[in-house]
């Protein structure tokens, strides 16, 4: 397995509130772990909620005990959330900070992944496809048939997420299982990359970089850059 992870303010925004989290070798009982975190809230509070959250989980998880990657996963989010909450009731200029999270672990040839808010998991095999759903406003619209995906993507709306880490004193994460091919690439990426790319093009890029993370995430950042940067950005890309 080799893995690269990157964040990138973006072209337009002063302050990145991405953070990231990328280790092939053993944290606690998990094998390994990827973490992409999107903040959310005034000042500084999106970069101090992301912060926050992959260091309390990855705390979370090195000192657990529990052995099941899901049932693990889902209590280091219940207790990231229950924290990040709490702080945001402390500090008055925090207030209403939250992010979006989404997490996974690769054991054997299967992937577990948890997910809250719209940054995303693509996994790229004989074709790309989009392993966690979004929570957000335009994906539930998507859904009732509102709009269709091309609306979605030009909605003024797009940024309104529907569920994140730290907004209420409960969460509730998707979680997904997914049995990996080798040769498989998992990329796991904030907004600010899939609103300045399509995953056709994405998919290019990753393809064309199949066997270096590296070249591949550093390609997908300066190609969102070109393209506007409208945000900042974050990816990670895992060759299995």
């Amino acid at each position: 397995m080799k893995a690269f992870s990157i964040t990138d303010i973006g072209e337009k925004r002063k302050i990145n509130q991405d953070y990231v989290f990328c280790e092939i070798n053993p944290i606690g009982n998990l094998p390994n772990l990827f973490i992409v975190a999107d903040g959310m809230g005034g000042h500084n509070a999106g970069d101090y909620a992301s912060r926050f959250c992959v260091e309390f989980f990855t705390h979370f998880i090195k000192n657990s005990n529990i052995e099941s990657p899901i049932a693990l996963m889902e209590e280091a989010i219940r207790a990231t959330n229950e924290a990040l909450y709490a702080e945001s009731k402390q500090q008055e200029e925090l207030e209403g900070m939250g992010t979006t999270f989404v997490v996974a672990t690769i054991c054997g040839s299967e992937l577990y992944v948890a997910n809250i808010g719209d940054s995303r998991l693509y996994v790229i095999g004989n074709e790309i496809r989009q392993i966690t759903e979004d929570h957000s406003l335009v994906q539930a619209m998507i859904k009732t048939g509102e709009l269709n995906r091309d609306q979605a993507r030009v909605h003024p709306n797009k940024n309104i997420i529907t569920r994140a880490l730290g907004v209420s004193e409960v969460v509730q994460p998707d979680f997904f299982e997914v049995e990996l091919l080798e040769g498989d690439i998992v990329l796991m990426c904030s907004d600010g990359l899939t609103n300045m790319l399509e995953d056709e093009y994405i998919e290019k890029i990753i393809r064309e970089n199949a066997d270096d993370p590296k070249t591949a995430a550093e390609t997908l950042v300066k190609t969102a850059n070109q393209y506007g940067g409208k945000d900042n950005i974050a990816v990670i890309v895992i060759k299995v």
